[in-house]
This record gives C-alpha cells, sequence and structure tokens, in this order.
C-alpha cells in the first residue's frame, strides 16, 4: 500500500490553494471590468450635508492644464472643482482624501464633503500647492 508522505501532501494542498486563488483573482478582476466598464459617470447634482455636488460627464483632458485623460468626469463642490483620479482598478481617489479609494465619483464627493467638515476647497494648482 503506498503511503503519502507529508510533503508530498503539503504539495498538493498548496498547488491546489494557488490554483483557486489564482481563479479567484481572475473572477475578482473580470467583475471589475465588467463593472467599470458599465458604469456611466454622472451627470449629478445633489446636495449632500449642505454642500451642492456636480459632476459632469467627461468632454475631454482640458481641465487642470489638460493633464487629466479624455473623458474623466468634473467634480464640484459648492461649485468649486475637486480634483478627482481615476485608479487602473477602476475605483476612484481625490486630492481630499487620497489614502481610501471610492466606487464611483459621487462617493467620492461625498467623502470629501465629510472631509472637509465645512472648509471651502482650495483651488487645485497643478504646478503645485494651492493658487
Amino acid at each position: 500500500m503506498n503511503k503519502i508522505t507529508r510533503r508530498q501532501a503539503l504539495g498538493t494542498t498548496a498547488g491546489a490553494l494557488t490554483a483557486l486563488g489564482l481563479a479567484g483573482v481572475t473572477a475578482h478582476a473580470a467583475a471589475t471590468d465588467s463593472r467599470s466598464a458599465t458604469t456611466p459617470v454622472g451627470p449629478v447634482d445633489e446636495v449632500y450635508q449642505g454642500r451642492r455636488i456636480r459632476i459632469a460627464a467627461g468632454t475631454g483632458g482640458g481641465h487642470h492644464g489638460g493633464h487629466h485623460s479624455p473623458g474623466l468626469p468634473t467634480v464640484r463642490i459648492d461649485g468649486r472643482e475637486l480634483h478627482a483620479m481615476r485608479n487602473a482598478d477602476g475605483s476612484w481617489i481625490s486630492v481630499v482624501n487620497h489614502y481610501e479609494s471610492f466606487a464611483d465619483p459621487a462617493s467620492l464627493a461625498r467623502a470629501a464633503v465629510r472631509e472637509l467638515q465645512g472648509a471651502e476647497l482650495a483651488p487645485f494648482s497643478p504646478g503645485g500647492g494651492a493658487a
């Protein structure tokens, strides 16, 4: 009768877990790609915690000196532009809170309103610092 060694058992288990992990990563990537491809951005016009949030669908890379990719939305809080950036995984970050990612620009803008705690959004200057 052939007995399986501990080394063989560990190797088989590691191989199976690796295959399951790769399958999970592939499924997550496919879900992320399909979500970001089908989720339209903007327009949004709402009042959140007393602040007006407006998001207009992107038309080109003209704002902020043209360093944005074409098609990014323009996010405004009380008429001032919030610099929003899209990550490679389809999530969004802003200069107000760039350590946390958000699923869409509306969630990003609401988080910025909470973070600002009533303060005005400072103008963005692509050369560095507030203008």
